[in-house]
């Protein structure tokens, strides 16, 4: 590519040299261990480290053109210096990949919870429905069918234009995260439909405050189109507060909730057999949520107004959501042989633990077990609150491992200690070993009860544990497997 077409729109601080206009690019990276010959290194600057440090060996290895934040003049190769790195980033790989989601449909999903299960129920009513999707989310990724591993909710802006310019999809669903809006991901992108689902007190330790995580999330709809249209759960307060300021700025709002205003009106909730009914054109629909729980029925109904705003009928909506089969990691239900009744479940926020454990009221369990723990290094504020909810709801809880990051054992350990004297009652026990606090929860189990394993879902583990295992949901079948055997012999 020339380079005063990968440039363009750019916004350059500095003079370029004059020989630069007759660069051809062939790549862009922004890790010098990525560069190529004729590569465009962007130096960025994160929390660990910064690019700038690394300009040598990215010119060391072949990179014909710098592009950074800080005033360089004294580089054997052109320098390109911009005011930001990272959303330069995404304009440069827009342009490198030429406008790849100019001709797809682009869908956009943000919210504190419900952003995987949404993005892989709506793929699958599109898809039933005679539309090829790519998703790009959690779990992972799925490009032209092809299941891609994927490592953040939202990837860096130069994979999420390569993924999109690979697909050949008619459709591009992408699962957005506030940290992947603030670090400018998206950039270069513009959106069709943008879907909120809700927020809840999580990620305080990077946005500081409920405002500004909420800000943070509003960026997503300066992304769309000029005829895009917003989607809103408003059911939720910040979902309602992004409602009034989207319909303030001549935005088009879809809403979806209890309230009479909203597009699609929730009427009734039928928690036993997993129905919303909701109010569409005036005739009201029965939705069946093939995952349980409230907050399932919102994703559902999230979901349901997405596909009829495309322009899917409502009849051929209703029948293909019956057939989901539901997502991995996400309200995953095992019938134990005992009797009881175990759930393993991605919940890492209060709201989250909230609708799990009140699922699991619902559906008439005679106790509830409540497994989980807190990841190390992470928003330290959300912790007494969970505590309260599982306090409140479940019959007991044991406070377990989660992923250690950059905290010693013994140090989370002391944490599980002291949150749970401070905060919990005895209803509460400790077992490090997540496996054996697993095992402890299904040995003591009984008919009619039910576990909720929360904190992990999909998510391998990151740290070795007793049993063979490296999966919550792995776990739990290995232990009901070890129970069957030894009711065998008996």
């Amino acid at each position: 590519m020339k380079i005063e077409q990968l440039l363009d729109g750019i916004e350059i601080l500095n003079n370029i040299k004059q020989e630069t206009k007759e660069l051809i690019i062939e790549g862009i990276a922004y890790s010098s261990f990525d560069i190529n010959i004729n590569y465009v290194f962007v130096a960025i600057k994160g929390h660990n480290a910064d690019g700038h440090d690394y300009i040598k060996d990215a010119i060391n290895k072949g990179a014909c053109l710098i592009v950074g934040e800080k005033g360089i003049d004294d580089l054997p190769i052109p320098y390109v210096q911009v005011d930001d790195s990272r959303k330069t980033l995404g304009i440069l790989s827009r342009n490198f990949y030429r406008n790849p989601s100019k001709n797809k449909i682009m869908i956009g999903i943000t919210g504190t919870n419900g952003k995987t299960t949404t993005s892989h129920l709506l793929k699958h009513i599109l898809e039933s429905n005679g539309k090829t999707c790519s998703l790009i989310g959690t779990i992972q990724n799925i490009i032209n069918g092809e299941v891609k591993n994927s490592t953040n909710t939202t990837p860096s802006s130069l994979e999420l234009h390569k993924l999109i310019a690979e697909s050949k999809d008619e459709v591009i669903i992408i699962e957005i995260s506030s940290h992947g809006l603030t670090q400018h991901r998206v950039e270069g992108l513009a959106f069709d439909l943008c879907l909120f689902t809700n927020l809840d007190h999580e990620h305080l330790d990077y946005h500081k405050t409920m405002e500004e995580y909420f800000r943070s999330k509003m960026l997503l709809f300066d992304y769309l189109k000029e005829d895009g249209q917003a989607i809103i759960n408003i059911d939720n307060f910040w979902g309602d507060e992004l409602a009034k300021i989207l319909d303030g700025q001549g935005k088009i709002v879809y809403s979806i909730g209890q309230k009479p205003k909203c597009k699609f009106k929730i009427i009734n909730f039928n928690s036993k057999n997993s129905i919303v009914t909701i109010m569409d054109n005036k005739i009201e629909n029965d939705i069946f949520s093939p995952m349980e729980g409230i907050h399932n029925m919102y994703n559902s109904v999230m979901a349901y107004g997405t596909a009829r705003i495309m322009g899917l009928g409502s009849e051929s909506i209703l029948e293909t959501i019956i057939n989901f089969k539901g997502v991995r990691g996400r309200f995953e239900i095992y019938k134990l042989s005992n009797g009881a009744t175990a759930v393993v479940d991605y919940a890492h926020t209060a709201d989250a633990i909230f609708h799990c454990l009140r699922t699991a009221n619902q559906k008439g369990s005679k106790r509830i077990t409540h497994v989980f723990g807190f990841r190390g290094g992470r928003d330290l504020s959300k912790r007494p609150e969970m505590l309260s909810v599982t306090s409140e709801l479940s019959t007991r809880y044991i406070l377990t491992l989660d992923d250690l990051n950059s905290v010693s054992k013994n140090e989370m350990i002391r944490t599980l200690s002291y949150l749970n004297h401070s905060y919990g009652n005895e209803k509460g026990m400790i077992i490090e070993d997540r496996t054996m606090a697993i095992k402890w929860a299904i040995e003591h189990s009984q008919k009619g009860d039910w576990i909720i394993i929360t904190g992990k879902g999909h998510e391998q583990y990151k740290q070795s544990f007793k049993l063979p295992t490296y999966f919550d949901t792995d776990t739990v079948l290995y232990v009901n497997d070890l129970f069957q055997r030894k009711a065998l012999i008996e």
